[in-house]
């Protein structure tokens, strides 16, 4: 049997109950002012934390890096195009359409 699911507005109540429930057993909520941070010196710029640079860290393998390309697409083994003839317009000096002949190219 499939669990009912709770609405949104099931889920507010039973959230602002918990929280009634919390300040009615002596719990209080701090407030904090709105734009305050958790750091310690805020107006400082924010600190990185991926010190040091990658690309000292890198070893080049463009060798590995081929053969793998090189397996995951095997090369099928080429058999020769058979050339099939071609309809082409034969013109006349002015342009115009004479006739059609099948050609080989």
């Amino acid at each position: 049997m499939i669990k009912p699911t709770k609405t949104r507005r099931q889920l507010h109540k039973e959230l602002e109950q918990q929280v009634q429930d919390f300040l009615h057993q002596g719990g209080h909520v701090n407030e904090v002012p709105r734009g305050l941070s958790g750091r310690l010196d805020a107006n400082s710029p924010l600190i990185s934390i991926f010190d040091g640079s990658s690309q000292e860290d890198r070893t080049p393998l463009p060798d590995v890096v081929a053969a793998i390309e090189a397996r995951k697409k095997p090369q099928l083994a080429q058999k020769p195009k058979k050339l099939r003839p071609r309809k082409k317009v034969i013109l006349d000096d002015f342009g115009q359409p004479l006739r059609w002949e099948w050609v080989e190219e």
